[in-house]
């Protein structure tokens, strides 16, 4: 089993930096890139035409911002749960709910005044989006998402202050998007999976919940809910051929999972999401899955 020792402490001081250090800088930097674009990668994609819902405007250092909240049916919907359901899990800190949606690139607008501004569209599904309209708290937690979903995206911080414009569902023209043909498949939940020569820990460390996803046939994503966590200081991982290994810092998670696929350990990488508070997983497969 390959040992990936991933998150190196205290990678902000660089005269305290030595080699062995500057190695796993480079190799979590390298990984974050890996990832993200094995996350926005389309290989089987689709144009839609996303439908006008409503705007709002906020700002950033560089100026006015506006977000054109737009919708498809080609878009999968989120899971259908109640609104109690969704506070509650919001207010465990869980971070298993999921809102589909497409972030489109930045294009550059006019406002009211005739100022240059900029304008993104963000399109989540018809059938939700209707859902929405009648819910001032769906509307607020989709409007935060987008925001923090192109905040990530584009790496600019946006004034967490916004209104949605009256009479106006739209600024400027909303642009063609490509999305994914077909959802991305989820391969196994593993949050109450162990190893069969591992007991069940009745007390002791929390196991996190994770997600398994196929990005491509050669290529298997984890994605791990580390909701206690700030950052990646204490976190451990080892990777074998079909089996995933973790350890969180002062014995707060721990994880000893089966996958039933078989994995290049040697090339597989890692990244800790803080906004997400998440271990993000690439795992490239030795075989493909029939």
């Amino acid at each position: 089993m390959a040992d990936l020792k991933l998150l190196v402490p205290e990678l902000n001081e660089p005269e305290t930096m030595n080699a062995e250090t500057a190695r796993f800088e480079e190799l979590l930097l390298q990984a974050s890139k890996e990832l993200q674009q094995a996350q926005t990668s389309r290989p089987e994609s689709t144009q839609i035409q996303p439908q006008p819902g409503f705007c709002i405007k906020t700002n950033s250092s560089e100026g006015k911002v506006f977000i054109n909240i737009c919708h498809s049916p080609s878009i999968p919907p989120p899971a259908d749960l109640t609104e109690d359901e969704l506070l509650q899990m919001l207010e465990e800190d869980q971070a298993g709910f999921r809102i589909p949606m497409s972030l489109g690139e930045p294009h550059a607008e006019l406002d009211a005044k005739g100022q240059g501004c900029t304008a993104y569209d963000v399109a989540v599904n018809s059938d939700f989006y209707r859902r929405m309209q009648n819910s001032d708290f769906l509307r607020e937690l989709v409007i935060t998402i987008a925001r923090e979903g192109l905040e990530d995206k584009y790496s600019l911080p946006l004034n967490p202050e916004w209104r949605i414009l009256k009479n106006r569902p739209f600024l400027g023209s909303i642009s063609q998007q490509n999305i994914r043909s077909q959802q991305r498949p989820r391969i196994q939940e593993l949050g109450n999976l162990y190893m069969p020569d591992s007991p069940r820990p009745e007390k002791g460390p929390e196991k996190p919940h994770v997600n398994l996803w196929l990005e491509a046939p050669d290529l298997l994503l984890a994605e791990i809910d580390l909701p206690k966590l700030e950052g990646a200081l204490g976190l451990s991982l080892e990777i074998g051929e079909n089996r995933l290994v973790m350890g969180g810092p002062q014995q707060l998670y721990h994880l000893d999972a089966y996958i039933p696929l078989r994995i290049s350990c040697d090339e597989s990488k890692a990244a800790f999401h803080q906004k997400r508070k998440q271990l993000m997983v690439a795992m490239p497969l030795l075989s493909v899955p029939s």
